[in-house]
């Protein structure tokens, strides 16, 4: 009989909690948002995250520094020192230094309100957007911005510059990185190319024709390049960029 009434306890208490309904509201939390806007909200930080290093590298000066840092790597002759992850990771942290400004920005001025319910979706995309817009505008070649107008064929209204067409400022923006980071990337390489020259004659000359110039030249690159403080200047030079 304890077990049979003990039962019959459980199942009414269990009864009860399955009769009471489901508060959507009190799931999507505190107020005056509708549900389906919370959702969407949810969706959209998501989806955001998933593509966090896609809109890393095309919104950023991370494109430039990691260009950068690779002809530094194949300047000097090393494969793989640095390691591709720590080529990365600086020019991460070298990307969040520099726009660390315009990030303040976007949470300041759009993320922060909107997760507070102080403006709608529309109003904190337009604010979050704006700051990464003016940092690509002050970095984008005219030149190539006229080439994707070009190639819109006026599908994209780029008459007003403050206002133009992500679809259209993108990959503007990325065509100037990428050539930028190839012009650093030549005023690096070049001075280890003149090394490699010297080091191929003085070989040649010396009468070694079995030795390949590379056991010597890497050497001598690594302490050049240690001895000119090259990190700094390089890391330094890079941010100036930028700015």
């Amino acid at each position: 009989m304890k077990k049979l009434s003990l039962t019959a306890l459980m199942l009414l208490h269990c009864h009860g909690a399955f009769a009471q309904p489901l508060d959507l509201g009190s799931l999507a939390g505190a107020g005056d948002g509708a549900v389906s806007a919370r959702v969407v909200q949810m969706m959209a930080i998501v989806t955001a995250l998933s593509v966090a290093p896609g809109l890393l590298m095309m919104v950023t000066s991370f494109t430039r520094f990691t260009v950068a840092l690779s002809f530094l790597r194949s300047g000097i002759g090393a494969q793989s020192t640095p390691a591709n992850l720590v080529l990365v990771s600086l020019s991460l942290f070298m990307t969040l230094f520099v726009m660390a400004p315009t990030f303040d920005r976007a949470w300041k001025d759009g993320l922060e309100p909107l997760m507070r319910n102080e403006i709608t979706n529309e109003q904190a995309y337009a604010k979050i957007t704006e700051p990464f817009r003016q940092f690509m505008l002050s970095q984008v070649r005219e030149k190539d911005m006229t080439l994707f107008e070009d190639l819109s064929r006026g599908r994209f209204n780029a008459t007003d510059r403050e206002n133009v067409d992500f679809r259209l400022l993108i990959p503007a923006f990325m065509a100037s990185e990428l050539r930028r980071g190839f012009e650093i990337g030549f005023l690096i390489i070049l001075p280890f190319l003149v090394i490699d020259m010297i080091v191929a004659t003085l070989t040649m000359s010396m009468g070694m024709m079995m030795l390949p110039p590379s056991v010597i030249s890497l050497p001598v690159k690594v302490m050049f390049f240690v001895l000119m403080d090259g990190w700094n200047m390089l890391v330094g030079s890079l941010v100036r960029s930028v700015a």
